[in-house]
């Protein structure tokens, strides 16, 4: 992924904290003399792990339906690009309080390359239900699974699951922090309320905040 020197992350740990809050992504497996393939899944931190400021040297959790053939390709191309992403928040120059001025999107996107291994079938249910407890803890009355394991346990043959270890992290944090607070404001307000909604970058904006050192004048 192509980076910019103006978006970088806020903190070292905010891409850590980015995964954590986004366990979704898109999976990429690059085959010699092919396009590459690709897949959504949810990715999880095992339990207990601790989540430091960075990725690199981590092992993440994921899994998938055992009918998608994705799963074949990780033997002989066990090197996996991970995707996670916010959504992608359309910025209008009616925000900015001046003119000329052009229009832009904003997004926060981390990328991690590791190795992906297959696990046996324990393995798998592990994962499953720990990827059930990271979305339930979400909820603010979570379902409790225990009395569905045992169906857990019964159709756990068409999932495919496997751990990837962590040997590259990228990140890119556009958020309008190169914009002057006057206008910053301006733009994550209309993302929390505007014709066109985007309350995750909003969140991120205003954590992230604004970079005086990049910050523009009105005609740049």
């Amino acid at each position: 992924m192509h980076t910019f020197s103006r978006y970088p992350a806020p903190s070292p740990a905010a891409a850590v904290s980015f995964v954590r809050d986004n366990p979704f992504a898109v999976l990429v497996t690059s085959l010699a003399g092919a396009a590459p393939i690709a897949t959504h899944a949810p990715i999880v931190f095992p339990p207990g792990q601790e989540q430091g400021d960075s990725l690199v040297g981590a092992r993440l959790w994921g899994h998938l339906g055992r009918e998608n053939r994705h799963w074949h390709h990780f033997a002989d191309n066990p090197e996996l690009l991970m995707v996670f992403s916010s959504s992608h928040a359309y910025v209008s120059p009616s925000s900015y309080g001046y003119t000329p001025a052009v229009p832009t999107l904003d997004y926060a996107a981390v990328h991690l390359t590791g190795r992906v291994t297959l696990l046996d079938d324990d393995g798998a249910l592990d994962v499953v239900e720990r990827t059930v407890e990271v979305f339930e803890d979400r909820r603010a009355s979570p379902w409790e699974m225990e009395e569905s394991r045992h169906v857990f346990r019964r159709i756990i043959g068409g999932v495919v699951a496997f751990t990837i270890d962590i040997d590259m992290e990228q990140s890119m944090f556009k958020l309008s922090q190169d914009m002057r607070p006057d206008v910053h404001a301006r733009i994550r307000q209309d993302l929390l309320t505007g014709d066109h909604e985007h309350p995750d970058v909003a969140e991120l904006m205003n954590r992230v905040g604004t970079c005086p050192h990049f910050a523009k004048a009105p005609d740049e």
